[in-house]
């Protein structure tokens, strides 16, 4: 036993948060994400939002979670896509920033995927940049690019703006 610390491609892949970690898939606007297992609380179904006035526009409504408001924040219109039709299918990811809980209202809910280092890559230059300011970097996946998302990053203005 050499009591050796991590090699340092491990310490370089949990810089980049995704040594061996699980992400829930999502998707919005044709688009996979990936969100840290870690960060999410719940996943629910269509919820019955509560207008909240003046509020950002990215900021759909409030929503009752056992007792406790939690603010539901659109991907779509936070990543600057074009609505969904409103008879159109979504889901609800409630993740924790911070504390508080949010609810990532999402075109819908994938699989949870434990991706390895070796499989991540840095944002390519091509990534617009709405999604790249709030990436972590990417997997290349059999089908499709998963991008994984930074929570706090994407929550940022929200969780700022109401402070």
């Amino acid at each position: 036993m050499s009591g050796n610390p991590p090699t340092s491609r491990a310490a370089d892949a949990d810089e980049q948060g995704s040594a061996g970690q699980e992400f829930l898939t999502v998707a919005v606007d044709g688009q996979s994400f990936g969100i840290p297992v870690l960060s999410v609380r719940d996943v629910l179904g269509p919820q019955r939002l509560t207008r909240v006035p003046l509020a950002q526009s990215e900021v759909v409504g409030a929503l009752n979670l056992r007792g406790r408001i939690v603010t539901a924040i659109d991907l779509r219109r936070r990543l600057s896509r074009p609505d969904r039709a409103p008879d159109a299918a979504h889901m609800s990811v409630v993740v924790d920033v911070r504390g508080e809980p949010y609810s990532l209202i999402v075109d819908s809910v994938g699989e949870v995927l434990n991706l390895t280092p070796d499989t991540f890559e840095q944002n390519p230059a091509s990534l617009d940049t709405s999604i790249k300011s709030v990436s972590k970097g990417v997997y290349r996946l059999e089908r499709t690019l998963l991008v994984v998302l930074d929570v706090v990053q994407l929550l940022d203005p929200v969780v700022n703006k109401a402070a």
